[in-house]
């Protein structure tokens, strides 16, 4: 089993930018590929960007391209999301995800463990 607790959202104002962190306990962390998921009020939960065990192999929401940053630092069992240039359309929770494999897969159904999310507000 892999626990994992988000932390570092907050409101920012369009154009700014937040860090989101992912901290991982249980089993070895550097065995699961992860990713982060969003979910706005009244809708799906949609993918966001997800990373492969070893940090390579990354894989991108099409919303987010460009912008958005995920990392994991493997010795620490932390897992990143640098958000640029935020916009009021991210406003959302964040979730952060794990799979045991190495590959980055987008599809929500694949990750069994999931953090409880960070509320990310982004004001125009």
């Amino acid at each position: 089993q892999v626990q994992l607790v988000e932390s570092g959202g907050g409101l920012v104002q369009a154009g700014g930018s937040l860090r989101l962190s992912c901290a991982a306990s249980g089993r070895a962390f550097s065995n699961y590929a992860m990713a982060w998921f969003r979910q706005a009020p009244g809708k799906e939960r949609d993918f966001v960007a997800a990373l492969g065990w070893s940090g390579t192999g990354t894989n991108y929401g099409d919303s987010v391209k460009g912008r958005f940053t995920i990392s994991r630092d493997n010795t620490k069992n932390m897992g990143y999301l640098q958000m640029n240039n935020l916009k009021a359309e991210d406003t959302a929770v964040y979730y952060c995800a794990a799979r045991f494999g190495m590959g980055p897969n987008s599809s929500r159904s694949l990750y069994n463990y999931w953090g409880q999310g960070t509320q990310v507000t982004v004001s125009s």
